[in-house]
């Protein structure tokens, strides 16, 4: 029976594993050139979703939260409408 339940504690395991690697595999790097979003300040203002292509110049409400036009873009953009 300790057999039994060692060599299902591995089968487990292993399946731990294949999923995790799965996820894994789905993450992006992180480095430079792979930011979500760009923030430009100055000379002018500017926020933009380089995954949707959203755009905006009143950078403070993004900046203080304001992020729902962001997320509804991309919900739609990944929706495939």
């Amino acid at each position: 029976m300790r057999i039994l339940k060692s060599r299902l504690y591995q089968l487990k395991k292993e399946e731990e594993l294949r999923k995790k690697e799965e996820i894994e595999k789905t993450k992006k790097r992180i480095e430079w050139g792979s930011q979500i979003r760009s923030y430009v300040l100055h000379p002018y203002n500017l926020v933009k979703d380089h995954r949707t292509g959203t755009e905006t110049s009143d950078t403070q409400a993004v900046l203080d939260g304001e992020l729902y036009q962001f997320v509804y873009d991309f919900l739609i953009f990944n929706s495939g409408h």
